[in-house]
């Protein structure tokens, strides 16, 4: 290796090493912290490291119903997702469409439309038709929201399953609905994953929407709930903010640390396709 190389490759493990260590700290930070019971803003380590962070915000009802609320939104529309994603990206792959590009260049332009700019007319129109503080309107809503995205990864992920194990199933007496269940969506549990956890992920941090349609503190979820840790007058709670954060952070990492063998394996069709 010249000595141009090796000076390219230092540089790029140098650029490398300061952006991981930019994501790294305030992981650390806030790992640290929620076992530091008087925790502060900077980095260090607990000098006597305890749990009265976390059994504080696990005492308390209101914390833990605003976790539950969000499990059920996000949840909620996680599963609605992959089922209309499923049945809306299956004639898209399958059958031959006269605006079928039209309609995916449609999908793919509504994937880019900021939440944002749509947030103004949602309000009223829950506000006209009485949908505010209603976690169910809500779920429907960021279930809308999340289709596009949806729609066009399941689609991608659809068109690399062979239509001949259909046509063997249709063959042996099995209905279209029969061939998605019973085909093309065990063939499909890696793409299935990958739009659930992005779903899940984009919804159980998602801020602005829950603090926009839903007013009453019961109904709030964990993402909008961490505003309590802030006080007034700059005082902030940094053990129980690093606690509730840590909290916070496990459903996304346990989702993905399920999921990582499970979507790392692709589509293993083997030679199901010969005769």
């Amino acid at each position: 290796m010249s000595k141009r190389n090796r000076t390219e490759l230092a540089l790029h493990y140098l650029i490398l090493g300061l952006i991981a260590i930019v994501f790294v700290l305030p992981m650390l930070w806030m790992v640290f912290a929620s076992f530091d019971a008087q925790a502060i803003q900077a980095l260090r380590l607990p000098y006597s490291p305890t749990l009265d962070n976390f059994s504080a915000i696990l005492g308390s009802e209101s914390i833990r119903r605003s976790f539950v609320n969000g499990f059920i939104i996000s949840g909620g529309q996680s599963i609605l997702v992959v089922l209309i994603c499923i049945l809306a990206a299956y004639p898209l792959s399958r059958f031959r469409m006269k605006h079928k590009k039209s309609v995916m260049m449609t999908i793919l332009f509504l994937t880019s439309l900021p939440i944002t700019a749509v947030m103004v007319p949602v309000y009223q129109l829950f506000l006209r038709l009485r949908f505010l503080d209603s976690i169910p309107m809500v779920t429907l809503y960021l279930t809308a929201t999340a289709l596009p995205y949806g729609i066009w990864m399941m689609k991608n992920f659809m068109d690399s399953v062979p239509l001949d194990l259909e046509e063997s199933a249709w063959v042996d007496g099995a209905s279209v609905f029969q061939g998605i269940r019973k085909v093309v969506t065990p063939l499909m549990i890696p793409g299935i994953c990958t739009v659930a956890i992005f779903t899940f992920t984009g919804s159980w941090g998602n801020f602005f929407v829950p603090f926009m349609l839903l007013n009453s503190p019961d109904n709030l979820p964990s993402s909008v709930t961490i505003f309590q840790f802030f006080g007034q007058f700059g005082m902030v709670d940094f053990g129980r903010l690093a606690a509730f954060s840590v909290l916070q952070t496990l459903p996304v990492v346990v989702l993905y640390a399920l999921s990582q063998s499970v979507m790392s394996k692709g589509f293993s069709l083997g030679g199901a396709t010969k005769g």
